[in-house]
């Protein structure tokens, strides 16, 4: 059994809305064991029996049950929970300055994640500062800057919302915890 992680995109915001308990429930009914949502931004940490290599065909399935079931068009990153683990436990900034937030950006498609990479690469490291990683791109913005900096920008951008979420690295860490 591998143990993974489902990140979804776009969960309780702009009027889409999901309720833990009835997201556990979709996962329960898909099939997949020891199914945990962690807070309510859309992080469901699920058991199965498919393999790595089979992780795209899981992905699908798991978009098509949350559009089925709750009447949005769902976009997911899919990771193991070891990938994710490896990608908190490899943040490169000081997840502890106070004025900062630790962001990773999780990406499900390599294109993008090169065009953000570079992106990011063209911008001011003082103002954005970004670095890639192993799936992701690590961010830390000032706090209250979230939406406005020039990488704030990129990442809004429409052709990037069915391939990346953002997650806070204390997000991450209750995710592995296990800590709902």
């Amino acid at each position: 059994m591998t143990t993974w992680v489902a990140l979804l995109r776009g969960v309780n915001v702009n009027g889409v809305t999901v309720k833990s308990a009835d997201l556990a429930a979709l996962f329960g009914d898909l099939g997949f064991d020891g199914v945990r949502t962690v807070l309510a931004s859309g992080n469901v940490r699920f058991a199965s029996d498919v393999e790595v290599d089979e992780r795209e065909g899981l992905k699908t399935r798991i978009e098509q049950g949350l559009r089925d079931r709750f009447g949005y068009d769902a976009w997911i990153v899919l990771v193991t929970l070891d990938e994710l683990r490896a990608a908190a436990d490899a943040f490169p900034f000081d997840a502890e300055d106070p004025s900062r937030q630790p962001y990773v950006v999780f990406c499900s498609d390599r294109g993008v994640l090169e065009a953000l990479t570079d992106a990011a690469a063209s911008l001011d490291p003082a103002e954005d500062p970004a670095s890639s990683g192993f799936g992701v791109l690590y961010w830390s913005p000032e706090k209250g800057r979230t939406v406005d900096t020039p990488l704030a920008k990129v990442l809004a951008q429409s052709r990037y919302r069915t391939s990346t979420t953002t997650r806070n690295l204390r997000t991450l860490a209750k995710i592995v915890g296990g800590s709902p």
